[in-house]
């Protein structure tokens, strides 16, 4: 775990490292979580993992050579499967 110490400005503004921003992947209107623990803050990210799901999807279906309607029929076929299990 790294510490970096940053400074509060006017208006309650930080300014987060460009090595944070970088290594997160954040960039400016990103929304971020602060949670007040008491003793101290928490800030992180706040990011849906939708995006980056179907970006490794689409990563995947590309290596592995599979197009868009296989993989669709595909998952309808697994869906079936499932449906038609009782539990």
């Amino acid at each position: 775990m790294k510490t970096t110490t940053i400074q509060l400005r006017k208006r309650g503004i930080i300014t987060l490292p460009v090595t944070i921003r970088e290594k997160y992947r954040l960039e400016e209107g990103d929304p971020l979580t602060l949670t007040d623990l008491e003793e101290g803050l928490f800030l992180s990210p706040k990011r849906s993992l939708l995006p980056k799901l179907a970006q490794e999807i689409e990563r995947l279906r590309q290596e592995h050579g599979v197009s868009t309607e296989e993989l669709i029929a595909g998952v309808a076929e697994q869906r079936a499967k499932y449906e038609t299990v009782s539990y």
